[in-house]
Formats: structure tokens, C-alpha cells, sequence
């Protein structure tokens, strides 16, 4: 199978569409104050990105939220470059935990899986006073047991009913979106933020570097 290449064409600026919609653009590694790595990835001016199908389902997704429950989506993230990747590995968190890096892997390499595609999204949700809805855990929350059963990131973790009820808006609005568009979506098992199209999707394509993209669209200082 040849490997396709993903165009500037075919990413959509979320920053554009975000009063329109009903959402908040907080892109969670253009900031120090992030939780998994406490350190600064993005440079100033960065937005947040993603591939045009996956962009169709999260604005419908984000206008469905706000019809049937008066909620705004937050998104975190979105396209992360290969040199954001490779960043996020220089962290002094990540190289205090050498074993984040070990199989199972907690931390993909970089140029892998559905994000430096911009086929992944994380997102989270709040109310109209801007007051984050209660998943469970925080968004980036990282366990050091991935599994279900000790993992309060996880989408199958024994929560109580409220946060289970929480967690259903958000999944259930993405699926619908993606749904009506006839778009194949999955929701990341291990990370209730998480969703991105199907890795038989993404893998068709190259992962994106900042080198290649025009220089507003960069998410690092290259």
C-alpha cells in the first residue's frame, strides 16, 4: 500500500470555529501548566489543528452537546507534529520515568498513532460558567497501571454513576457526529478524552512534521 501524504489543505483550523460552536480552544501543551509533562511544547501563536474529517464530526459533535445538554466541548489538542512528539520525550518528566517508554508504551513514539495525523482529538466538557464537567480524573491523567481496573482514565473503570453519566454525553455526541456524517470514529479505551479515527485510517498517511507545513500552521519552533 502506498503511504498518502495529508495536505495544509486538509487540516482545518479549530481556533476559527470555536464561538460559532459552542467550544473553548485550551491547547493544553502551549503552557507550562500541563499535567503530564509540566514543561512548555508549542510556541507562542500555536493553534490546534485537525484533519477535515475528523473536524467535520467534532464541530457537529461540539453543536449536538450544546442543543441537547447546554454544554461546551473544551479541546486540548489536536495535531501534534512529529517535533512536538519528540519534544514531549525530552521532558524531564518522561526521562525521570524511563519506563513510560517501555512496552506496553504509556507514551507513543514519535510519528505514531492518530495525532501527529491530526486524526485525534482530546476533549473535555463545561458548563456555561466555564466550570469543568467531572470525568473522573483529569484530562492527561496518567496511570502507571493502564488497565481498566486501575486506571481511573480508563472508559471501563468502576466509576460512580454521575461520572459514568458524564462520560456518556461526551462519547455519545462524538458517536452520534460521527454517525450522521457516515465517518468511522473509536473512543481510545485507556484515555476518556481521547477519540481519532481508526488506526486503518490514519495509517494510510504520512505523520506531518513542521518542517513540511507552512510556517502559521507550525507547532514548534523548528
Amino acid at each position: 500500500m502506498k503511504i498518502k501524504t495529508i495536505s495544509a489543505e486538509d487540516l482545518i483550523c479549530m481556533d476559527s470555529y470555536a464561538e460559532a460552536h459552542n467550544l473553548r480552544i485550551e491547547l493544553a501543551y502551549a503552557s507550562s501548566d500541563n499535567l503530564l509533562f509540566g514543561e512548555r511544547i508549542y510556541r507562542d501563536g500555536a493553534k490546534l489543528w485537525l484533519h477535515k474529517d475528523l473536524a467535520k464530526i467534532t464541530l457537529r459533535a461540539a453543536e449536538i452537546c450544546f442543543e441537547k445538554h447546554g454544554l461546551h466541548f473544551v479541546l486540548y489538542d489536536g495535531l501534534r507534529t512529529i517535533e512536538a512528539q519528540s519534544a514531549m520525550m525530552e521532558t524531564s518528566r518522561v526521562k525521570d520515568n524511563p519506563h513510560w517508554l517501555e512496552e506496553p508504551r504509556l507514551l507513543s513514539p514519535a510519528g505514531t498513532g492518530g495525532h501527529p495525523r491530526g486524526m485525534a482529538i482530546d476533549i473535555g466538557l463545561e458548563d456555561s460558567k466555564g466550570k469543568l464537567i467531572d470525568m473522573g480524573c483529569a484530562f492527561d491523567y496518567l496511570a502507571e497501571d493502564p488497565t481498566a481496573e486501575h486506571n481511573p482514565a480508563h472508559r471501563e473503570y468502576a466509576h460512580k454513576q454521575n461520572i459514568v453519566n458524564n462520560r456518556k454525553i461526551l462519547d455519545d455526541c462524538m458517536e452520534g457526529a460521527a454517525q450522521l456524517l457516515n465517518i468511522d470514529l473509536i473512543a481510545l479505551s485507556e484515555e476518556w478524552w481521547d477519540f481519532r479515527l481508526p488506526a486503518d485510517i490514519y495509517n494510510q498517511y504520512e505523520p506531518l512534521s513542521d518542517a513540511e507545513l507552512p510556517e502559521h500552521m507550525r507547532l514548534t519552533n523548528i
